[in-house]
């Protein structure tokens, strides 16, 4: 089978799509990046929507720790504490023990012990965990003098929070919130481990690259290649956030603007 042959056959196996069995016998080069890239999928799938999905319950969670009311400040503070506080890995296996125990009750949690939504939605709320403290600290280091200036000219409640506080607290911690959000994407190789199926049976891209490495007994290929796809993940979600993180401090003098650095998280 040549190249091009395997790429239609394996391109889109993880979504059920193609060639049903996997390679046999000799192992090219070839479908180790196309069955591994496949794979990649589902991380992009995870990832991506439990970032768009998480960042406004982060906000929400950030605005309600700040709360005066402890009505909304005991259940964000609980909730950040909880999420912050136990590991990702025992949280799927969690949550999939309590969809699975649901599921017995009612039919309608069926697809909740399935990767494609059980797994998303402890991402989901991990992710908003640590991105809602991450908000909350940028909201307490909003200057004094934002705030009393937007008071001056007569804003408050939610005409001030979309003019002076969100645009301000955003532009203070969106080189953090990257590093969260590049996490989140190297976490969502935790979903092979976890308890949830695949849907179909097909895996992500550390599925594939696991398989490989069981069949050739030679790990030294398969993961560096799924290696490289992480890291080309990495430098599509820098770019992208940094010309976020750009458009935040545009109307700030050059020498004023903040520096996009990045620090990844080596230990969490």
């Amino acid at each position: 089978m040549s190249c091009v042959e395997t790429i239609q056959a394996y391109a889109f196996r993880s979504l059920g799509f193609g060639e049903r069995l996997l390679p046999r016998g000799e192992y090219t080069l070839c479908e180790h990046f196309t069955l591994i890239g496949s794979g990649l999928i589902w991380n992009v799938y995870f990832g991506a929507l439990a970032l768009m999905t998480g960042f406004f319950l982060a906000v929400a969670l950030a605005v309600g720790k700040s709360s005066p009311n402890p009505m909304f400040r005991k259940p964000a503070e609980w909730f950040i504490f909880v999420f912050r506080g136990s590991p990702l890995f025992i949280q799927f296996f969690f949550a999939y023990a309590c969809f699975l125990s649901l599921k017995g009750v009612s039919g309608f949690f069926d697809p909740f012990t399935s990767a494609w939504l059980g797994a998303l939605i402890v991402l989901f709320c991990n992710t908003a965990a640590y991105s809602g403290e991450i908000f909350y600290g940028a909201l307490l280091s909003i200057p004094k003098g934002d705030i009393e200036a937007a008071d001056a000219y007569g804003m408050t409640g939610w005409n001030r929070f979309r003019r002076i506080t969100f645009p301000t607290m955003l532009r203070l911690a969106w080189p953090a919130y990257t590093n969260e959000a590049i996490f989140l994407f190297h976490a969502t190789t935790l979903v092979f481990f976890s308890g949830f199926p695949a849907w179909r049976q097909q895996g992500d891209a550390l599925y594939y690259a696991s398989y490989f490495a069981d069949k050739t007994f030679n790990p030294f290929i398969p993961y560096p290649i799924l290696a490289f796809y992480f890291i080309l993940l990495t430098l599509v979600i820098i770019s992208l956030f940094g010309a976020v993180n750009r458009r935040l401090n545009r109307h700030l003098p050059q020498e004023r603007r903040q520096r996009f650095r990045l620090r990844p998280n080596l230990i969490r």
